[in-house]
């Protein structure tokens, strides 16, 4: 009996989100999922690269799956995984799986290891089921780039200037990325790296940051605002996390090869331009 008691301490049950997976040796496979109850946790899946496995087709990325885990010295190893929901329609779609990569690459950027945080992990799985069901692509993306900001504590204040605190007026103002928020017109042009804020993308931004995704869902901006909407907030999360994502660069090329098939809408506005340090 002891030996039972010991196998079954060893033994726990979470639900997780695969975020991404990495090979190792010549068949197993480590995962990186997100949990519920354990946060961004690194879980070792042995043999699954074999044909004969039955746990290979539910550890897909971007899969939502009940894992049962046995404690490793190193490495917690995968000894059970059963599909909750695949995703499959979102799985089938180009478009919409490219941006699913973006999203579990930007939600392991921004979660620390083991540290649980269920809102992050409900906010990632119903991105995940929006993208899946045909939600709007734009709409999905950017609300849950905001909302993870805020939950992450990298909410930008939109609402009043970050340096004198008077509330914005219906204008262009700016976005210091580095003090995270807007800036008015008295202080904006004169903190470097600031970014033009345009009337438009600033309404975009509150509407997304303050009202529930039922309402976000029926929201319509112009091409080129959602464009500058997007650029801004790529600069704005590259900044905080100190680099890059992979991503959007291959989004980039992905989307001038559907655009030149007619297969998604052609977004015309450039980036949002960066205020220089020799601004008058």
């Amino acid at each position: 009996m002891e030996p039972e008691l010991n196998r079954r301490q060893r033994l726990y049950r979470v639900s997780a989100i695969v975020l991404k997976r990495r090979e190792m040796g010549e068949a197993d496979r480590l995962l990186t999922v997100l949990t519920r109850d354990r946060g961004k946790v690194t879980l070792l899946a042995k043999g699954v690269r074999k044909s004969a496995s039955r746990k290979a087709g539910h550890i897909e990325p971007f899969t939502h799956v009940d894992l049962l885990v046995a404690k490793g010295k190193n490495l917690d190893l995968v000894t059970q995984a059963e599909t909750l929901e695949a995703h499959r329609e979102l799985r089938e779609d180009l478009w919409r799986s490219s941006w699913a990569y973006y999203i579990a690459e930007l939600a392991d950027a921004f979660i620390q290891d083991e540290d649980p945080h269920e809102l992050l992990f409900d906010l990632v799985l119903e991105t995940l089921r929006r993208l899946d069901r045909g939600d709007e692509v734009a709409m999905v993306v950017r609300y849950c780039e905001l909302h993870l900001l805020a939950l992450a504590g990298y909410q930008p204040s939109l609402f009043r200037c970050v340096q004198c605190g008077e509330l914005l007026k219906a204008e262009t103002n700016f976005l210091s990325l580095e003090r995270g928020g807007a800036l008015c017109p008295q202080h904006g042009p004169h903190q470097a790296g600031s970014v033009l804020l345009p009337l438009p993308v600033l309404k975009v931004l509150r509407f997304l940051q303050t009202r529930p995704w039922e309402q976000v869902s029926r929201l319509r901006p112009s091409l080129e605002v959602s464009r500058q909407v997007e650029v801004l907030l790529e600069q704005y999360i590259a900044y905080h996390l100190e680099r890059g994502l992979r991503s959007p660069v291959f989004l980039s090329r992905l989307k001038q090869g559907l655009q030149s098939a007619d297969a998604v809408p052609v977004q015309s506005a450039g980036a949002v331009p960066v205020v220089s340090d020799a601004y008058p």
